[in-house]
């Protein structure tokens, strides 16, 4: 599903201009997918030996290619993590990553997996589960597409998401609503977002 990104680029921009921290459009995806999380539970979850088990810490893997070949570092508890906090943590883990001082502790108790393949161009991809994992979300390249408006036609800039996930636990139409819930928050991340980066917009 393809998702208008205006107010998320716009936010990024507010985060940067008023937080200390340096915050990036990563980020505050991970704020909306744990916030997307809190309303489909059913997807921060494990399958194994035919038991579905649903978490209530938000453990997102993110997917890192090194040398090695793909792991999923995880940022653990993102629900209980302020945008600060998520941009850090963020970062640490994937340096650690990338410079191979990563250790089994940093892959282990995931319960969401995020695949951004966008940072390298690609348009569309189909993310494979990371078992016993129920869903990972892929995210694709930001592009500018011609949308027809009351005005006529405006460009604007579409974040596309790729989501698989494991049929013998949720469905089509679960994973239809996820992506509607996403959506919703990818286009209106404000109330997300801390009180600093909110009053840059001049909104309550």
């Amino acid at each position: 599903r393809a998702v208008d990104a205006e107010a998320l680029l716009e936010a990024t921009d507010a985060a940067k201009e008023s937080m200390a921290v340096d915050v990036s459009v990563p980020d505050l995806l991970l704020l909306a997918i744990s916030a997307t999380l809190d309303e489909h539970p059913e997807f921060n979850a494990t399958y194994e030996d035919g038991t579905h088990t649903v978490y209530e810490e938000h453990n997102l893997g993110l997917a890192v290619d090194i040398d090695a070949g793909l792991i999923a570092p995880v940022l653990p508890d993102v629900g209980g993590k302020d945008l600060a906090e998520i941009a850090d943590g963020r970062r640490r883990i994937t340096e650690r990553a990338l410079s191979g001082e990563y250790t089994m502790d940093d892959l282990a108790n995931g319960t969401f997996t995020v695949s951004n393949l966008g940072v390298l161009g690609v348009e569309a991809f189909d993310p494979i589960i990371n078992p016993p994992q129920v869903a990972i979300l892929g995210i694709n390249a930001i592009e500018e597409r011609a949308d027809q408006t009351e005005q006529g036609i405006e460009f604007r800039r579409k974040l596309p998401f790729s989501l698989s996930f494991d049929h013998r636990v949720v469905d089509g139409a679960d994973a239809a609503r996820f992506l509607q819930t996403l959506t919703e928050h990818v286009e209106n991340p404000w109330p997300l977002l801390p009180g600093a980066v909110r009053a840059v917009r001049g909104e309550p």
